[in-house]
C-alpha cells in the first residue's frame, strides 16, 4: 500500500485496479475515492472507499477528498480506540486473574482455619497480654494467632461487630501468611505492636478516650502495619526507583501495607468488617488508614509536636476528630517503638534483630547503589549500636512515651522502661567509648 490517496474519475477505461468477487452486472463503477486509515503511529489499518458520486458526472472533487480525508482520521481515532480499549479489557482480565491466583495464595487454607477454629483460647491472664513486660519469645507461631483472637474477644469486638468467628480465624491467618520471614518486621512484630496497643487500651486507661470502633481500627492496623515489608525502608525503595516507590511518591511503604491490608479484606471469606454499616465501614477504614501510614516516622516528626500541646494543655478528652487522629498516631508510634520499652532482655535481644536487618540494608546499598550506608545501616559500626540507641530513644522514644505519662497514669510503665533501658544502653556506650580510646588499645595491645 502506497498510502496516497486514490481519485479516479473513469474507473472502467482503467486497468490498475480489478474488481474481485461477483458484483452486480446491472451495476456500473465510474468513479472511486479511496483514503488511507491511519492509526496514531501512522500506520494503515484500513481504507476507507466510495465509489459513484451522485452527481450525473459522478465525479470527485477537491473538496470532496478534504471531506473524506477528515472522515478517515475520525474512522483511524475510531477504530484505535476501538483497538485500546479491547486491549485494556484484556489487561484488566489478566490483571484479575492475577488478584484471583495471588488471592487464593494468599489467604489460608481450608484445613488450617478448621484446625484453628477447633483450638481452645488461653485467657488474656494466661497469655500475659495485659502486660507491659509481654514477650513472644515463649509463644509458638499459632499461639500468637491464639493470642489474637483472645485480643478481639476481650475487647468484645467479636459480639459488638457480629464478626463471624471462622472468619476472624481464616483473616488472622492470612494476614499472618502475608508477612514475610525478614529478620524482624515480620508477623511477630506486628503481634507485638498489636499486643502493645491492647495494653495501652485495657492497662493503660485509653478505652475512655476512644470509640469501640476506633479500638478495632487500631487493633486492625497494628496487626496489618508492616504487611509484606521486605526488610528495607521508604529510602531504599527511592533510591533504587523500585515500582512501590513508583507508585507511591510518599509513605512508600505505608501506603503499600495498607493497600495489602485491604487486598486480604477484600479476599473471599476473610472481611471482618462484613456486618458493619455503610458508615461504620468507612470509618473503620479511615481509622485503618490514618493509623497505618502514621507509623512512617517521618509524619510521627511533623505531628508530634500538636500532640504534645494537647497533652500540656490538660486535654483528656480528645473529642474533635483532628484531636482523635493526633491521639491514635501517637498511640500507634508509641506501640511500633514499645520494645524499646521493655524489660532490658527483652530490649537487647530485639534491638540485635532490629540491626541485623538494617545491617543487610546497609550490604545491599554497597552492593546495588555502589554507595557507603548511613552509620545504622553499617554492619562496620556495629560497635556504635549503643550509642545509636541512646540517640534513637532521645530523639524519637523518650518525648512520646512522656507525653503518655503525662496523659494518664496508667502508661507510666512504658516511660519508666524507656528511662531504665537508657541507662543500659548509655553505660554500654561508655564503656564501648573507653574501649576504643588509643591509649587504652595501646594498653591492651602491650598486655599491660
Amino acid at each position: 500500500m502506497t498510502g496516497e490517496t486514490i481519485n479516479m474519475d473513469d474507473f472502467a477505461s482503467q486497468n490498475r485496479f480489478v474488481i474481485d468477487g461477483e458484483t452486480d452486472k446491472d451495476h456500473q463503477i465510474h468513479s472511486i475515492l479511496c483514503q488511507p486509515i491511519y492509526n496514531s503511529e501512522r500506520k494503515i489499518i484500513g481504507v476507507a472507499q466510495m465509489i459513484n458520486r451522485t452527481t450525473d458526472d459522478h465525479l470527485f472533487t477537491d473538496q470532496d477528498e478534504n471531506l473524506f480525508e477528515a472522515f478517515a482520521i475520525f474512522c483511524g481515532l475510531g477504530i484505535h480506540n476501538t483497538q485500546m480499549y479491547e486491549n485494556a479489557l484484556r489487561l484488566m482480565a489478566k490483571q484479575q486473574v492475577a488478584l484471583e491466583v495471588l488471592s487464593y495464595h494468599a489467604t489460608a487454607q481450608k484445613d488450617e482455619v478448621e484446625k484453628l477454629k477447633g483450638k481452645p483460647i488461653a485467657s488474656v491472664a494466661e497469655f500475659k497480654l495485659e502486660s507491659f513486660a509481654f514477650s513472644d519469645f515463649n509463644l509458638t507461631e499459632d499461639e500468637t494467632v491464639q493470642a489474637s483472637i483472645r485480643m478481639f474477644m476481650d475487647l468484645n469486638l467479636v459480639d459488638r461487630f457480629h464478626i463471624p468467628y471462622k472468619v476472624l480465624c481464616r483473616w488472622l491467618l492470612s494476614v499472618r501468611k502475608n508477612y514475610r520471614p525478614v529478620i524482624y518486621h515480620n508477623w511477630r512484630h506486628a503481634f507485638n505492636v498489636a499486643q502493645t496497643m491492647f495494653s495501652l487500651i485495657k492497662a493503660g486507661g485509653m478505652m475512655t478516650m476512644l470509640t469501640q470502633l476506633e479500638v478495632m481500627g487500631l487493633i486492625v492496623a497494628c496487626l496489618c502495619h508492616d504487611l509484606d515489608h521486605r526488610g528495607t525502608n521508604n529510602t531504599f525503595q527511592t533510591k533504587t526507583a523500585s515500582p512501590l516507590a513508583l507508585l507511591y511518591s510518599t509513605s512508600t511503604m505505608e501506603h503499600h501495607h495498607f493497600d495489602h491490608s485491604i487486598m486480604i479484606l477484600n479476599s473471599e471469606g476473610n472481611n471482618i468488617f462484613q456486618a458493619l454499616s455503610p458508615e461504620e465501614y468507612r470509618d473503620v477504614i479511615s481509622v485503618l488508614e490514618g493509623a497505618i501510614l502514621s507509623t512512617d516516622l517521618a509524619i510521627y516528626f511533623k505531628k508530634r509536636n500538636g500532640f504534645f500541646s494537647l497533652v500540656e494543655s490538660g486535654e483528656k478528652t480528645f473529642q474533635k476528630p483532628a484531636d482523635k487522629e493526633l491521639l491514635r498516631g501517637m498511640m500507634m508510634t508509641a506501640c511500633d517503638v514499645s520494645a524499646i520499652a521493655k524489660p532490658w532482655d527483652i530490649q537487647r535481644d530485639v534491638a540485635e534483630l532490629v540491626f541485623s536487618e538494617f545491617f543487610e540494608q546497609g550490604d545491599m546499598e554497597r552492593q546495588q547503589l555502589q554507595e557507603e550506608p548511613i552509620a545504622m545501616m553499617d554492619r562496620k559500626k556495629r560497635d556504635e549500636l549503643p550509642k545509636m540507641q541512646v540517640g534513637f530513644i532521645d530523639a524519637i522514644c523518650m518525648p512520646v512515651y512522656k507525653s503518655f505519662a503525662d496523659l494518664t497514669p496508667g502508661l507510666k510503665p512504658l516511660m519508666d522502661g524507656v528511662v531504665h533501658n537508657r541507662q543500659e544502653w548509655e553505660s554500654l556506650a561508655k564503656e564501648q567509648e573507653r574501649l576504643s580510646t588509643p591509649d587504652l588499645q595501646n594498653n591492651v595491645k602491650k598486655g599491660t
